[in-house]
C-alpha cells in the first residue's frame, strides 16, 4: 500500500468511503506529513501556501475525532476572513459527507448578529469563524466552548498580519487546556514561533518548503560608470540612479529593498525615484518615530513598491516575499551583505539580488566572491530608463485611523466597521496594524474610497473617527 495514500490512514469507514466517492487517493505533501501525526492527537505547525491541501488536513483531523451523538461545539477552526471562513466550512461539510447529522456553522463579522445566535442555540459541532466574531460571541456568552477539544489557527500569519494577535490569545485563554491545537501558514515569522509556544504543546513543525538557501537567491553583478569629476553623491542623476531605474524597467519587481551606506543618498535616491513615478520611500536614522512607522507601514503592506533604506534603520525588518534586493553600494562588510541579500528568497521561493559597482571598486567584488565561495554573474548593460516609470501602481493603499490602542480599538473593529452592511469584501483588505494612537488598513486601491467613506460615516468603539489615505 503506497504511503501516501488516503487508504493507508486510520481513518472512521464512513470518512474514508467519502474520500473515495470523492476521488481522493493520493494525498499532497503536506496532507501526508501532517496527518499522521493529526490523526494521533498530537499538536501540529504545518508550513504551506494556499492550494496545499491544509484544509483537507485538518479538516479529515477534526472529523475524525468527532463525537457526532454529543451535540455541542468541539472544534473551532479561525480563519482572518469571512471568505476563507465559507471556503473552509464548505470543505469540511464535504469531507462530512458520509457522517449523519454534523453541523458544521459559520460566524464571521459582516453578517447580522441575530441569526447567528439563533444558529448557537441549536447546537453545532464544529465552528469556523473570523477571530473577531467569535471574540464577540464569547464576550456575550453566546458561543460556548467548554467541550472544545481541538483548535485550528487558519492562515495564521495572515492574522497576526491583520492585527489580532491579543484578539487570538483572549480567545485560546477561554477554551480548555486539554485541547490539540493545529496551526497552519503560509510563513513561519518569529511571530508565528512566539505564538506557537504560548498556544502549543510540543507541537511537530511540518515545512513542505525548502527553506532559502544560498543556491535559491541568483547574485548578479552590474557594473557603473565612474561619477563624473566634480559631481557629488545625491546631486542630480548619478549613473547608479540612472542604473537603479534601469534594473527597475527591466526587472518590474512588485517588491524592492535597495540598500544604501549613507543616511543622505537614502533620502536622496527615494526622492529622485517619486520624482519620477516610481512607489518609493526612504527608511534611515533621520526619521521621526511616527514617520518610521508610515513607512514600515506602507512597504509592508504592499502601499509601497520601493523601500530605499540603511543597514542599521533596516535592522529588525522581517517582510517576506521581497522581488529583489539591490545594493546600491557594496555593503562594507561580507557578513553585512548576506545579511541583506537574505531578505530575498525567503517561504521556499526563489530570489534576486543585484550590487552595482564601479570599476575601481573591483576589489571589493573580489573580496566578497572570495569570502562568500562563490562567483556573481556579470549582468549585460542595459538601455537607458525611460523618463518616468513604466510600472503600475501598488496594488494596495493604506488608510490612517486616528484612533489606536489608548482607544481600545481592535482589528475586528475596523473590520467590521469596513465590511459591514454596505461595504466593502473581506478579501480586499491587507494588513490591519493598530499603535497607540493610530491605527492602519491597508486595501486593493480599487475599493479605498469606499472603505474611506465607510470608516468616515461609521463609528469605533462608539465614536466617530476620522480617516485618511495615506500618501508617499
Amino acid at each position: 500500500m503506497k504511503q501516501d495514500a488516503f487508504s493507508a490512514l486510520q481513518l472512521r469507514p464512513e470518512l474514508a468511503d467519502n474520500l473515495a466517492d470523492l476521488g481522493f487517493t493520493s494525498m499532497t505533501p503536506i496532507q501526508s506529513q501532517s496527518l499522521p501525526p493529526i490523526l494521533q492527537g498530537k499538536d501540529v505547525i504545518a508550513q504551506g501556501q494556499t492550494g496545499s491541501g491544509k484544509t483537507a488536513a485538518f479538516g479529515l483531523g477534526l472529523l475524525n475525532r468527532l463525537s457526532v451523538d454529543t451535540f455541542h461545539t468541539q472544534a473551532l477552526v479561525l480563519c482572518p476572513t469571512r471568505e476563507l471562513a465559507d471556503q473552509v466550512a464548505r470543505e469540511i461539510r464535504r469531507l462530512a459527507r458520509g457522517i449523519h447529522n454534523i453541523k458544521v456553522l459559520t460566524l464571521c463579522g459582516g453578517m447580522p448578529f441575530g441569526p447567528q445566535i439563533g444558529s448557537l442555540e441549536h447546537g453545532a459541532h464544529i465552528v469556523v469563524g473570523t477571530p473577531g466574531r467569535i471574540d464577540e460571541h464569547l464576550r456575550k456568552g453566546t458561543l460556548k466552548v467548554e467541550n472544545v477539544s481541538m483548535l485550528v489557527l487558519d492562515e495564521a500569519d495572515r492574522m497576526l498580519d491583520m492585527g489580532f494577535q491579543e484578539v487570538l490569545d483572549g480567545i485560546v485563554e477561554t477554551l480548555p487546556s486539554a485541547r490539540q491545537n493545529l496551526l497552519f501558514s503560509a510563513t513561519y515569522p518569529p511571530e508565528i514561533q512566539a505564538i506557537a509556544k504560548r498556544v502549543m504543546k510540543s507541537p511537530i513543525l511540518i515545512q513542505v518548503e525548502s527553506e532559502h538557501t544560498d543556491a535559491t537567491i541568483k547574485q548578479l553583478l552590474y557594473r557603473v560608470a565612474g561619477m563624473p569629476v566634480g559631481q557629488r553623491s545625491g546631486e542630480g542623476e548619478t549613473a547608479r540612479t540612472l542604473a537603479v531605474r534601469a534594473l527597475i524597467e527591466h526587472y518590474r519587481p512588485d517588491s524592492m529593498l535597495v540598500f544604501c551606506n549613507t543616511k543622505v543618498e537614502t533620502q536622496a535616491l527615494a526622492d529622485t525615484l517619486r520624482e519620477v513615478g516610481y512607489s518609493a520611500v526612504a527608511l534611515h536614522g533621520d526619521l521621526e518615530q511616527r514617520d518610521r512607522d508610515q513607512t514600515l507601514v506602507q512597504f509592508s503592506n504592499r502601499s509601497v513598491s520601493i523601500l530605499v533604506a540603511t543597514d542599521v534603520a533596516a535592522r529588525g525588518l522581517d517582510i517576506d516575499s521581497i522581488d529583489l534586493v539591490l545594493n546600491y553600494h557594496i555593503a562594507r562588510d561580507a557578513e553585512v551583505h548576506t545579511h541583506r541579500v537574505g531578505r530575498t528568497g525567503r517561504a521556499g521561493g526563489s530570489g534576486l539580488a543585484i550590487t552595482l559597482f564601479e570599476a575601481r571598486e573591483q576589489h571589493k567584488i573580489d573580496k566578497l566572491q572570495a569570502f562568500l565561495d562563490r562567483t556573481f554573474e556579470l549582468l549585460g548593460e542595459l538601455p537607458p530608463p525611460p523618463k518616468h516609470s513604466t510600472l503600475p501602481p501598488a496594488a494596495m493603499t493604506t488608510l490612517q485611523i486616528d484612533a489606536g490602542k489608548k482607544q481600545k480599538v481592535r482589528p475586528g473593529d475596523i473590520l467590521g466597521a469596513i465590511t459591514g452592511e454596505g461595504g466593502i469584501p473581506g478579501d480586499q483588505v491587507g494588513k490591519i496594524q493598530i499603535f497607540d494612537q493610530f491605527a492602519y488598513v491597508a486595501l486593493r486601491q480599487q475599493v479605498a474610497e469606499h472603505a474611506l467613506r465607510q470608516l468616515n460615516a461609521n463609528k469605533l468603539k462608539g465614536r466617530s473617527v476620522r480617516a485618511r489615505r495615506l500618501s508617499l
